[in-house]
């Protein structure tokens, strides 16, 4: 048998890499994990979740003092924002959370932490700093960086991605944002709320492309009135720099041409896998422009090596990176064949309202063929919903012809909390009308998930037939008005 360094290396200190880390360290096993810059924690921590949530929250905050009139309470004239002190927040926070997920937790938990930059030497061993480490086992989980598209003159042109945007020294009075994902979406909404003028290019007819066009359109509405301007089916000819500022010119979805400036570009039109100086091709790891490949244990082609996270791809969030790295843990270290099932994956974007859904929405349902049916309630329709302000978004219940649900979409406050409810019933295979007959507290905004499930009761439960016989078993007299 050989004899290797380490039972399992890691390379990547993001949050699938850290999960296998912390876990097959606690169980046991001799492990390594090397993450390439000098902190671990991963995209999510320092550019990506953590950042983005605490300016969204200061930029809802902001925006809630100018609008403090709307609730009953004085104007208020408020000053500039001053962006240096919203980055000394959003640092304070990533500090914070620094703490956990620091070298030293790792090395209490049993885990060699190694910073560098490891290429493979061969399927067991990585070179890193000049040292060679063997390990039986490997994880690949590196995650995914900005992916800038071929713009005719944008490589000449300053631009700012997810790793500049919240280090920015003040708060630009203008952006040209490229792409209308959940990154640039959100990001358009809180520096729009925070006092920056805000243009959104998009190349498809909507923004939140895979999302539901009635949501994803209903929230356009509401990011319009926050001052967002939108370019729909827009196609980037060329960027430029033009003195003090920058230039995008598109052609609109009319076919006009059109020059939009502004003095910061942010470029957010995808992500791509960080597989670069790996040395995957000189041991054979299959891959492709989306990312690594893997079967359904997480597993390369070469059977000992694994990946997980952004890199292969696949489920782009930080919570599905957590769940693989779960997975690898059963099949690496407990040699259980425990395979990925993402049926019932959440998600969500953080905007205001947030927009959030599970298993299918209406589009994926209609393009795999699917029959189904769709139950709707509105937050304009909720108490609480009213109490707080909120009148805009509704809840989607997706069911197929058998009465299960397929998924649910949410767009409306708090919308990433309401789904866990969801989350649960739905993974938890509990049925509908145990959810119906819960008991939620008065007056909730989780309301509406119990709600939506009655809707779908009340017609069996009231129909003609069931108050017939009612009628004839116990001699109920009908109705008393009209």
């Amino acid at each position: 048998m050989t004899d290797y360094d380490f039972d399992i290396g890691i390379i990547g200190g993001g949050a699938a890499g850290l999960t296998v880390a912390s876990g097959a360290a606690q169980l046991g096993a001799r492990t390594l994990l090397v993450e390439k810059e000098m902190e671990l924690g991963g995209d999510c921590l320092h550019f990506g979740c953590v950042p983005s949530k605490t300016l969204i929250r200061t930029a809802n905050v902001y925006h809630l003092m100018k609008n403090s009139k709307a609730f009953g309470l004085p104007s208020v004239e408020l000053p500039p924002v001053d962006y240096r002190e919203v980055t000394a927040r959003i640092r304070s926070v990533i500090g914070t959370i620094q703490k956990h997920d620091s070298q030293e937790r790792f090395c209490s938990l049993g885990a060699k932490v190694e910073f560098g930059a490891p290429t493979f030497a061969d399927e067991h061993t990585i070179q890193l700093n000049g040292n060679a480490h063997s390990a039986k086992s490997w994880v690949i989980a590196t995650g995914s960086s900005p992916a800038i598209p071929p713009i005719e003159g944008l490589d000449n042109t300053p631009y700012v991605t997810n790793k500049e945007i919240f280090s920015l020294d003040h708060l630009p009075s203008s952006m040209i944002i490229l792409g209308a994902g959940p990154i640039a979406t959100e990001m358009a909404q809180a520096f729009s709320r925070l006092g920056s003028k805000v243009i959104v290019v998009q190349r498809s007819g909507q923004i939140l492309s895979k999302e539901d066009k009635d949501l994803a359109d209903e929230l356009m509405g509401v990011l319009s009135l926050d001052g967002v301007e939108f370019y729909l089916n827009a196609i980037i000819i060329r960027a430029g720099e033009r003195g003090t500022e920058r230039e995008v010119l598109i052609k609109d979805g009319d076919g006009k041409e059109i020059s939009l400036r502004a003095e910061k570009i942010l470029v957010a039109l995808g992500r791509k896998p960080n597989t670069e100086c790996l040395g995957l091709e000189n041991i054979g790891v299959e891959s492709d422009k989306k990312g690594l490949k893997v079967d359904n244990r997480l597993r390369t082609n070469i059977k000992h090596i694994y990946a997980a996270g952004d890199v292969t791809g696949a489920y782009q969030f930080t919570h599905a990176a957590g769940y693989e790295g779960g997975i690898v843990i059963s099949n690496a270290i407990f040699h259980l064949p425990r395979k990925t099932d993402y049926t019932f994956l959440p998600w969500c974007t953080y905007t205001d309202p947030e927009l959030a859904g599970i298993g299918m929405n209406e589009k994926a349902a209609k393009a795999a063929g699917i029959d189904y049916a769709i139950w709707i309630e509105a937050f304009k329709d909720n108490d609480r919903s009213l109490a707080e302000g909120e009148r805009i978004g509704k809840i989607k219940m997706i069911l197929d012809k058998t009465e299960k649900p397929l998924g649910v979409q949410i767009m409306g406050p708090q919308a990433g909390e309401l789904l866990n409810e969801w989350v649960a019933v739905l993974n938890g295979k509990v049925k509908l009308s145990t959810l119906a007959s819960a008991v939620h507290p008065y007056p909730t905004l989780g309301e509406i998930n119990k709600r939506v499930a009655g809707t779908f009761f009340s017609p069996k439960i009231f129909s003609d037939k069931v108050k017939k016989g009612l009628k004839f078993f116990f001699n109920l007299k009908g109705r008393a008005c009209g």
